[in-house]
């Protein structure tokens, strides 16, 4: 316990090392700083914390590497987490932290940490939740998460970003895909990324056709979206996404039941992702009643029971229904 108040201290006090050493006993599954976790989220929910996500190859880790070099000259202090492939070998970060943003790593206004997604189709690595908790307890004045980018499946970035933008490409499909993935549900900020391809101007209308539909009935506490270009290769217009963003905070300074709206549904997204974790860990794993989980296995096998059925069964005897 002395030794979690220790790390917990130096956690408080911004201490690089302790948060990186913390995070990493996060992604073990070491169960003795679940303690310490918890204590960590009490203590943080001030910072904003922006995700980046979008399908592969749109160019999110080179506008991430503008957006932190803009922020360090607006003077914040800057923590990136960003979630990797996995190694199919070592299931470790295929990129990993000592390749990402290289110009950065020697700023001490900035902590950059990668985590393997480990095949998690949400986007994110199921560990990265608790390395959110550490970093925003940190004090930073931005938190940016840039997700794997799988593509169809990148909604979990909704119930840990504030501010989330999407990143497209002029190639990468009309707007109807992007609905099709569930971009348009979730996007705060839409960007066109590589507006030097041809058909750039064609994908930021469409976009904008999209987004207005939707909102078309919007009231003045809802955000509408915003539209942008960039070309994150020189730099071209992360200027005006951050002005975005920064509008897309003061939006809900200005409507704080909005705002109050939006993080109860972010923090019941985490509940239900922590009720999986719990409930797959406790059953499926046999860390808790294996007899039970087998024998309800058994009989939805055999037909003598349905999936449903058997599920509320185990959470009843778990004391969870």
């Amino acid at each position: 316990m002395d030794d979690l108040d220790t790390l917990y201290e130096a956690v408080r006090r911004g201490e690089r090392r302790a948060a990186a050493r913390l995070i990493s006993q996060i992604e073990a599954g070491e169960r003795a700083v679940a303690p310490l976790v918890r204590r960590l989220y009490q203590a943080g929910g001030a910072t904003p914390v922006i995700g980046i996500t979008g399908p592969p190859g749109a160019g999110k880790s080179t506008l991430a590497d503008r957006l932190v070099g803009l922020w360090r000259q607006q003077g914040h202090s800057v923590a990136v987490l960003a979630v990797d492939p996995s190694s199919p070998l070592t299931g470790g970060a295929l990129l990993g932290d000592r390749v990402r943003m290289g110009r950065h790593n020697a700023d001490r206004g900035v902590f950059i940490r990668s985590m393997a997604s480990r095949g998690c189709l949400g986007g994110l690595a199921g560990a990265a939740g608790d390395a959110l908790i550490v970093l925003d307890a940190m004090g930073f004045g931005r938190i940016l998460v840039e997700t794997v980018g799988t593509g169809q499946n990148e909604i979990d970035i909704l119930h840990h970003a504030g501010s989330v933008v999407i990143v497209q490409t002029p190639a990468g499909g009309d707007d109807v895909q992007a609905m099709k993935a569930g971009m348009l549900e979730i996007g705060d900020v839409f960007v066109v990324n590589k507006a030097d391809l041809p058909g750039a101007d064609r994908a930021v209308a469409q976009l904008r056709d999209s987004v207005a539909f939707r909102h078309h009935m919007a009231g003045p506490e809802l955000w509408v979206p915003s539209v942008l270009k960039t070309q994150a290769s020189d730099g071209s217009g992360v200027v005006a996404l951050d002005a975005a963003l920064s509008a897309h905070i003061a939006h809900f300074k200005d409507f704080p039941q909005a705002w109050a709206r939006r993080q109860r549904l972010r923090a019941e997204g985490i509940l239900v992702e922590r009720l999986r974790e719990i409930l797959r860990e406790r059953y499926r794993l046999g860390a808790a009643k294996p007899q039970r989980f087998a024998c309800a296995l058994d009989d939805v096998v055999a037909r003598r029971a349905d999936p449903y059925s058997a599920a509320l069964a185990l959470l009843g005897e778990g004391g969870l229904a």
